[in-house]
């Protein structure tokens, strides 16, 4: 008799108690601590500081590094991102890393809660920094530093004593793509700082108009001018259509001023709305203008944008295993597999549009429409997750591709400032060529560059963890910020948050 009490004790207490259940399957489900990874994934943007580091800086190793950029063209440049390993500021890369950083807290920093902060910090350092870039009118400061002279050492940052000489487009030589990138970084982050720094939100905004206004106003590409400096870096091969589009999204977004949404409806199929490049990266950003715009159709219900709510269905179709009009590759151990060059850039962004696209469908009662085949929100979050799942070690190498976290990462990742001794280990400075001998060496890097996404394995899952292999071993700003937002989004979703 004991034991049936004991039984109906226990069942009593979960059926009042519904949370109690509710955590144990969640903790049951979780692989990975995705809060964790999220921690990390925010510090990552501090290993990657360019100018006078503040006193709260949480990555030790790093110094003041560039302190003087922007001099030889009388305007000040200190701050902002180093995009990569490098000690080159590209800022079609830096731009778009902060779009997608702002979206990650619009969609999902109400689930941050102590990490909201350290994410509105890593905006701010890179807004800070394009409002530099953007102080004089019709002319963006595009770049600092000679990639070809950086790329021909192997220094720390706070050595560099390569040419930081300064690109900017301007209205005689146009870059309508990385103006309008950086217009939709502005906008996207005036809305992040809107309630909290509502002066800097303004500041943010207006800029912004401002920039949107001379990338459409005199057309052309950034490549076409320079040439020499950006490519094959970050060549627009795309074009610059997307990134007008994307930027008159995130203006329509920002300030719901009907201006936008009439520059939509009348350029929106000349920007090609429509292309089926189903690609998001630093490059292209018509799949994030699509998202983005459809939202607006199927929230606030603007029926003259139903368009988008077609396109983006038929870009979340290519990449649903065995649905019609799937064009998508995956590994043999399931990662989406687009480009052999930093393929995780396009896993992290992909990841963050399904989970983003599917908190759109939820609120709007929709589905995905794949010729005829209903795909739910939930079909979404799963092929998501399984990506994240797999970026952070549920691969056939057991590895994760997130520098510091889990048991087994890369230890030997192509980033010069990671590989080399500290300034706190080595004072002395260390001269451009001295540093090739770390870079070949085969021992782990001193620096550990914690939160840090790698370009990740091969087609065949295959890893190498070879510090010359940039493809497979550099890190960048761009693959870590959109998976900010994913995180986010699992860490609450199993309890962790």
């Amino acid at each position: 008799m004991g034991l049936l009490v004991f039984i109906f004790l226990f069942f009593s207490a979960f059926l009042l108690n519904p949370s109690n259940a509710n955590n144990h399957h969640q903790h049951r489900v979780a692989k990975y601590n995705y809060r964790d990874a999220l921690t990390k994934s925010i510090l990552f943007f501090e290993g990657q500081r360019s100018g006078k580091l503040p006193s709260n800086q949480r990555m030790k190793w790093r110094r003041d590094s560039g302190l003087s950029d922007g001099a030889t063209m009388k305007v000040d440049l200190v701050g902002g991102y180093y995009d990569a390993g490098d000690n080159v500021k590209f800022g079609f890369p830096m731009a778009f890393t902060t779009t997608m950083l702002s979206w990650s807290v619009l969609e999902f920093g109400g689930l941050m809660k102590n990490e909201l902060q350290n994410a509105k910090d890593a905006i701010r350092w890179a807004t800070d920094y394009l409002l530099k870039a953007t102080v004089h009118p019709d002319t963006i400061y595009v770049q600092v530093g000679d990639a070809s002279k950086d790329h021909a050492c192997w220094e720390r940052p706070e050595d560099m004593d390569t040419p930081r000489d300064v690109y900017k487009v301007d209205k005689n030589s146009p870059g309508s793509d990385v103006a309008g990138e950086t217009a939709a970084a502005l906008a996207a982050a005036s809305l992040v700082f809107r309630r909290s720094d509502p002066t800097y939100s303004k500041l943010l905004i207006r800029r912004a108009i401002r920039v949107f206004e001379f990338a459409d106003k005199y057309r052309g590409s950034y490549s076409n001018w320079l040439k020499a400096e950006v490519c094959p870096y970050y060549c627009s091969y795309s074009g610059y259509q997307d990134e007008l589009l994307w930027g008159a999204a995130w203006l329509h977004r920002a300030t719901r001023m009907p201006t936008y949404l009439n520059y939509i409806q009348v350029n929106g199929q000349t920007l090609g709305a429509d292309e089926s490049d189903n690609i998001f990266g630093w490059d292209n950003k018509h799949v994030g203008a699509r998202v983005l715009l459809a939202k607006s159709f199927l929230v606030q219900k603007v029926q003259s944008l139903q368009d988008y709510k077609n396109h983006a269905d038929n870009y979340i179709c290519s990449l649903i295993p065995g649905a019609p009009f799937s064009s998508s590759q995956y590994t043999p151990g399931g990662l989406l597999f687009k480009l052999s060059d930093s393929n995780m850039q396009y896993v992290t962004s992909t990841s963050f549009v399904l989970l983003t696209y599917a908190k759109y469908l939820t609120t709007s009662h929709s589905v995905v429409d794949c010729g005829g085949t209903a795909i739910n929100a939930k079909k979404l979050r799963a092929i998501a997750k399984r990506q994240v799942d797999y970026l952070l070690g549920d691969n056939p190498l057991k590895m994760s591709y997130m520098v510091g976290f889990g048991k087994r990462y890369p230890l030997r990742i192509h980033h010069r400032g990671s590989s080399l001794p500290s300034v706190a280990a080595h004072p002395a400075k260390l001269q451009c060529k001295y540093g090739f001998s770390f870079m070949d060496s085969q021992s782990p890097n001193p620096n550990v560059l914690v939160g840090a996404i790698v370009g990740g394995p091969d087609r065949n899952d295959g890893f190498p963890d070879q510090r010359s292999d940039y493809e497979q071993s550099e890190p960048s700003t761009y693959m870590n910020a959109p998976l900010v937002g994913a995180l986010a989004y699992l860490a609450h979703s199993f309890g962790q948050l």
